[in-house]
């Protein structure tokens, strides 16, 4: 390796030192190779004796790169490591540090969709890690510290315009996001490791914002009865929704699920009917099939009459807020406190908690449960 300044002509025709050093050295194919370094001789010394041990690694190797020079290798400027691309000494995927953290995202977002995710399941993991992105002003992926990561959700839970700011269980969710866009970009090879996988999240019983109570016998009977006799509501009328709830009660599918569902999904020619999830709906990734009582199935037949395999079933709003004021719209009228004494709620999961309780309430053993 050799160390040495160029010189150059000025305007003035004056033979002038350029301010920074530059390394020569032999590459892996024993090719000479000159590259700029920095102004400092003592760094550029450093830099040339590393691309000594990369080189020399590179050939012991066939073509590997040394562990212990990845975190030197990607603290080289831009200009150097385009060059190491260019002469084959570097993978093409070691020049994450140049692309934008925002662009990657958007790569991250397509493997979610190529990977069978539902559309709304991918809007909110991006959306939670782009939000840690904007919010911790990372550009690149070199930029981000755990450090700054937990410091800025901790300002969300501490955020005064949102009252409490965000909850525990929330805080773990984009927390949980950015770690699956991490472990990605690891396994992408577009970085060599992930600074935040050791993070862990907060614990979520301390700090309780919604807990949901089972409905009563009674409640459930004036809810359906009250909802099938409602007014339309958000495009949907009173009997459509009393058999969602009631579908909702039966399986414990949650919404997102049962917005899934088309007219295909239910099979009422077998004994008994079933109704089947798919994998990329379902919160456990799995293809699940459930059976349908014969009162379930009675109440489905109209609606499912004139739909054609591929129409979605329940048009539940996408929206979420929408969906929620829609199902509190229908408690609401059937005289249910949406919440009780202790604070507890009613909400559409209740549904889904209510079908657990009652599996319990049966004798159904938890694993079968």
């Amino acid at each position: 390796m050799r160390l040495f300044k160029s010189t150059y002509k000025n305007k003035r025709g004056k033979m002038c030192e350029a301010p920074k050093w530059y390394i020569e050295f032999r590459d892996q194919n024993d090719h000479i190779r000159r590259m700029p370094a920095f102004t400092s001789k003592a760094a550029s010394t450093e830099m040339g004796r590393g691309m000594e041990k990369l080189v020399a690694y590179f050939k012991g190797s066939g073509g590997q790169i040394d562990p212990t020079l990845t975190r030197w290798v990607e603290g080289l400027p831009q200009k150097a490591r385009t060059k190491l691309v260019a002469i084959g000494l570097l993978a093409p995927e070691r020049m994450t540090n140049s692309k934008p953290l925002l662009e990657h995202l958007l790569d991250f977002e397509n493997a979610l969709v190529a990977r069978g995710n539902s559309e709304i399941h991918v809007e909110v993991v991006t959306a939670r890690a782009r939000r840690i992105i904007k919010g911790c002003g990372f550009k690149f992926y070199a930029d981000i510290t755990p450090s700054r990561v937990m410091d800025f959700l901790s300002e969300l839970r501490k955020d005064t315009t949102n009252k409490r700011g965000i909850s525990a269980q929330t805080f773990n969710f984009h927390l949980g996001a950015f770690k699956q866009f991490c472990k990605w970009m690891v396994k992408d090879r577009r970085a060599t490791e992930t600074a935040v996988a050791h993070l862990d999240g907060l614990n979520v019983r301390i700090d309780r914002r919604r807990d949901r109570r089972a409905l009563a016998v009674g409640e459930l009977t004036r809810l359906l009865e009250t909802t099938r006799n409602g007014a339309v509501r958000c495009g949907m009328t009173g009997q459509a929704r009393a058999v969602l709830y009631l579908v909702a009660l039966e399986t414990g599918l949650r919404s997102n699920e049962l917005r899934s569902l088309t007219r295909g999904s239910f099979d009422l020619t077998t004994c008994p009917a079933t109704v089947t999830v798919q994998a990329s709906y379902s919160k456990r990734r799995r293809h699940d099939t459930l059976i349908l009582r014969e009162e379930v199935v009675a109440e489905l037949r109209p609606i499912l009459a004139n739909l054609t395999p591929q129409m979605q079933v329940f048009r539940i709003p996408a929206d979420r807020k929408a969906a929620a004021a829609l199902f509190r719209a229908d408690v609401e009228a059937a005289g249910i406190a949406y919440r009780d004494d202790s604070g507890r709620v009613a909400d559409f999961h209740a549904l889904r908690h209510t079908f657990i309780s009652n599996l319990a309430a049966g004798g159904v053993h938890p694993k079968t449960a």
